[in-house]
């Protein structure tokens, strides 16, 4: 049960002209490999999704909250990507927090920090 947020992103021509189209540099947390290429973004779930529970029946969607985090070279990179990948979200799905803006103190790189709640149907 995973959110289709690489299907979302990558059929985005805003995002893969951002990350690349082969590959898409989206990720589930910690599958990045070791060839970085800036930018891109990894996504994970995070506490507060579940299937949407009935008495009477099973449930017909499963809800998920992501974040998402975006690794750059410079903020204004992050910030692009970001906003590329808030257009292909949203379309489908709820931004419910903006999160924290850094830069890593040992790889000096820029991050951009959003979460997600997204219901998919069954």
């Amino acid at each position: 049960m995973i959110a289709p947020i690489f299907p979302v992103c990558a059929a985005s021509a805003a995002v893969t002209d951002l990350l690349g189209d082969n590959p898409v540099r989206i990720y589930p947390f910690g599958v990045q490999d070791d060839n970085i290429v800036y930018p891109y973004a990894v996504w994970q779930n995070i506490p507060g999704g579940g299937p949407e529970n009935f008495l009477n029946q099973r449930p017909d969607a499963d809800m998920f909250s992501l974040q998402i985090d975006i690794y750059a070279n410079t903020p204004d990179e992050a910030i692009a990507v970001a906003e590329a990948m808030r257009d292909a979200i949203e379309v489908k799905a709820n931004i419910v927090r903006w999160g924290n803006q850094t830069r890593d103190p040992e790889t000096l790189r820029y991050r951009y920090s959003f979460d997600v709640d997204w219901i998919v149907n069954r």
